[in-house]
């Protein structure tokens, strides 16, 4: 993962969108590659090929049994495995802007990753939209009730 110089807070910005932001340790073009290039993307989000044009498909793929330091955590939990989410690339601005959407289920969520050089450093902004909001207990509960009954 690119070591993140500073921790910028993350922010509701509508009831549906949240924007987090991080400075990054530059250059801008190495801060593209962590968005662009499957094998650095699983460094901090997920594995997977995006075709980087307008339309072109991305596939996010999850694989929770590589989580780290947390063989205690993967043992409790069956929900090991890959999980992969698809969606389709709205914008994209090379060392500057990558969107697409992001299919969740019956949801489709947009996001966008948007690179500013800052000296040295870059500061990377995502915002996420259109998200669902879910109680969280409620689907807690309902999530571990699902896992238990994998056993």
């Amino acid at each position: 993962m690119i070591p993140a110089e500073k921790t910028l807070p993350s922010t509701l910005i509508e009831p549906d969108t949240v924007r987090m932001e991080r400075l990054l340790p530059g250059p801008v073009e190495r801060a593209w590659a962590y968005l662009t290039e499957s094998d650095k993307r699983a460094t901090w989000l997920a594995a997977g090929e995006f075709d980087l044009c307008v339309g072109g498909k991305i596939r996010l793929e999850f694989d929770n049994s590589k989580l780290p330091n947390d063989e205690e955590g993967l043992a409790k939990h069956p929900g090991t495995g890959v999980h992969t989410f698809e969606g389709t690339i709205t914008r994209i601005e090379p060392m500057r802007v990558l969107a697409h959407t992001w299919l969740w289920g019956d949801n489709e969520t947009d996001v966008t990753y948007e690179l500013t050089p800052q000296g040295k450093d870059v500061l990377l902004t995502i915002v996420h939209r259109r998200l669902k909001p879910r109680p969280f207990w409620t689907t807690h509960d309902r999530l571990v009730a699902e896992y238990a009954a994998r056993d």
